[in-house]
């Protein structure tokens, strides 16, 4: 296969990429709504395509197995398939995290913490993703460590979150049992939601990092 060929379908691989990152904002976004207005459909709606999340994620795969199959690349080019392996495999995580906020919507009857800004928190991963996408997108090696220092704040949203819940778990007093099976019903699945977009921010990290190596084979990002 000739070169120019071939760094077509890198280029094309690249773009394909960044139409997976799309379709997992827009369910990340999807799943965020549905959990602020209690909308069990638009969270039904999540959760019935994560499959099309996957058969992105597998298509992806078969391309980056092909263009290592198809001719010897150099190393940049080896880097470039490689990071971006990984890269999918965080967005196919991010969709399952979209779909785990639209099974907590189906749970959830009404907004018990209200002290705990949920939507803000994902504002901060979305912009996460968005940003780690467009530094691929243009080989931005300085945006990549920017966003690997902005993690710190939605490790400390967590934190303040989870600690609101405590201390207001602290301070409750319940009268009856059934109603101490309701609070801590409530509790887990804030504190996995929590724990869920912290995750996401994770990845967004993860995808940063592997930009880094793809660009300048510098592997400090990678934990």
């Amino acid at each position: 296969m000739a070169r120019k060929s071939y760094q077509e379908k890198l280029t094309e691989l690249r773009g394909d990429v960044l139409y997976m990152s799309e379709v997992v904002m827009e369910r990340l976004r999807m799943g965020l709504s549905a959990l602020e207005q209690k909308d069990t459909e638009l969270a039904t709606q999540v959760m019935e395509g994560d499959s099309e999340v996957n058969e992105l994620y597998l298509d992806l795969e078969q391309e980056c197995i092909e263009l290592l199959a198809l001719q010897q690349p150099v190393a940049s080019d080896l880097r470039f398939i490689a990071s971006t392996f990984k890269i999918i495999t965080d967005l196919e995580r991010i969709g399952d995290l979209a779909v785990n906020l639209g099974e907590y919507t189906h749970e959830a009857k009404h907004d018990r913490f209200p002290d705990v800004d949920v939507q803000a928190m994902g504002e901060l991963t979305l912009e996460m993703i968005e940003d780690a996408m467009l530094a691929y997108d243009e080989e931005d090696t300085d945006a990549c460590r920017e966003l690997a220092e902005r993690d710190d704040n939605v490790d400390q949203f967590a934190e303040r979150a989870s600690g609101v819940v405590v201390r207001d778990l602290i301070e409750r007093e319940l009268d009856s049992p059934d109603e101490v099976e309701r609070i801590l019903q409530d509790v887990s699945r804030l504190l996995l939601t929590i724990r869920d977009l912290e995750r996401v921010g994770d990845h967004a990290v993860n995808i940063a990092a592997r930009t880094l190596y793809m660009v300048e084979n510098d592997d400090e990002l990678i934990y």
